[in-house]
């Protein structure tokens, strides 16, 4: 029975980005936060208790990633899909004559699609890292649960922002560079502390207080910013090496 008990909290980090999608199609963005935060928790878990139980299989290892493409892949890019339909919406809106109209509307209607990006991307990176061996004990390229946390809290973050145009602009180079890092080769240190000391952890604690400050500073979207001091501080790390 306990070889059951590391895939059955896979599942649940499943069913959970199941949830998250059909809150994204509520537009209850705050919901779709707490279920991908959720999945990711189970993520954490399943693979502790892998561990502890010494249950790892070949089958848990493949349904680990089809449960990390639901949850942090098809989630977070259906959200943002949905917030850049929205924005185009206010931008065809503003152009309601004219030529340029015409032109806007149509360009509207295909960029909310650069958002299954993040599901396309996520899915290369869980397939790349399922046959790369390299990636026991660090990661190389950003996480895919990471990605996924970045863009919930992004999503629920710049709501209040829906008609501003630089933050649109930031949003699409964001998903290009972020969809980039997940499959390039710049190492990312692990999450796990496997040590209750502070040296050798030195990174994850640093990173924990950060985010922790940027969530009291800043709300839901502190994650989104703690993620990316993630991505500086690996890299800063890796070029003091």
């Amino acid at each position: 029975m306990k070889k059951h008990i590391p895939n059955i909290i896979t599942l649940l980090n499943l069913f959970s980005g199941c949830i998250a999608i059909t809150m994204a199609f509520q537009g209850n963005f705050g919901a779709v936060v707490f279920w991908v935060a959720l999945a990711a928790v189970f993520d954490f878990l399943d693979g502790m208790a892998a561990r502890v139980l010494r249950a790892h299989s070949t089958l848990g290892k493949e349904l680990d990633s089809l449960a990390d493409v639901v949850s942090f892949g098809v989630a977070p890019g259906m959200a943002m899909f949905l917030l850049l339909r929205d924005f185009c919406y206010v931008i065809v809106y503003s152009y309601s004559f004219g030529g340029a109209a015409t032109i806007i509307a149509v360009i509207s209607l295909f960029i909310p699609y650069l958002a299954f990006l993040i599901p396309v991307f996520s899915a290369y990176r869980l397939a790349k890292f399922n046959v790369d061996e390299r990636q026991t004990d660090s990661f190389i390229g950003l996480p895919t649960p990471a990605n996924g946390l970045f863009w919930v809290s992004y999503c629920l973050g710049i709501l209040p922002f829906i008609s501003n145009y630089f933050v649109f602009g930031i949003t699409i180079l964001l998903i290009f560079a972020l969809s980039i890092l997940m499959i390039s080769e710049i190492p990312m240190f692990s999450l796990k502390i496997k040590k209750l000391t502070f040296r050798g952890n030195e990174r994850q604690i640093i990173l924990t207080i950060l985010i922790i400050a940027f969530i009291a500073l800043w709300g839901i979207i502190g994650i989104a910013a703690g993620i990316l001091a993630y991505i500086l501080l690996s890299i800063i790390t890796r070029v003091k090496k």
